[in-house]
Formats: C-alpha cells, structure tokens, sequence
C-alpha cells in the first residue's frame, strides 16, 4: 500500500438514534462527539437514524410513515388545492 494516501482507520460507536443501540465498529469516518463504553475507553459517537436493531427487516416490524404520493407533495410545495 502506497503511504499517506489512505484515512486513518479507527474504532468508533454507532449510535441508532431510534432504539439507544450502541456498537463498537472500525471505521474510516470520525466524530467531535465521544463517549465512554462499559470497557472503559472513550471512542468518537457517529448517530445513525436506522440500524439493525431497528430496520424491519431485521425485527419483523413494520413501521409506516405517511409519506404522500407526488401530487400531494407538489400541492403542498406550491400552496396549490
């Protein structure tokens, strides 16, 4: 491997923001948020919205967000009736 191409590579915690399920996972991204793990060392936070703790495929739930379909969004958008 060629040096000084490649970014640094560290453990980090991801965080699912939905469910508070945290996980220690290596990565190239990085945080100015920390926090402490129950082993004791300190590690950068990365929030994540969705991970397998709860996506529906993994548990079996399905959550349904009311969305819209195109023409209400353009009507929305543009103050149309």
């Amino acid at each position: 491997m060629k040096k000084g191409i490649h970014p640094e590579y560290n453990k980090v915690v991801f965080m699912d923001t939905t469910s508070g399920y945290k996980f220690i996972c290596g990565s190239t991204k990085t945080s100015n948020e920390t926090i402490e793990m129950e082993d004791g060392n300190t590690y950068p936070l990365i929030k994540v919205e969705i991970s397998s703790d709860s996506h529906p495929f993994y548990t079996g739930r399905q959550r349904f967000v009311e969305k819209g379909g195109r023409i209400e969004k353009f009507k929305k958008r543009y103050n149309r009736d």
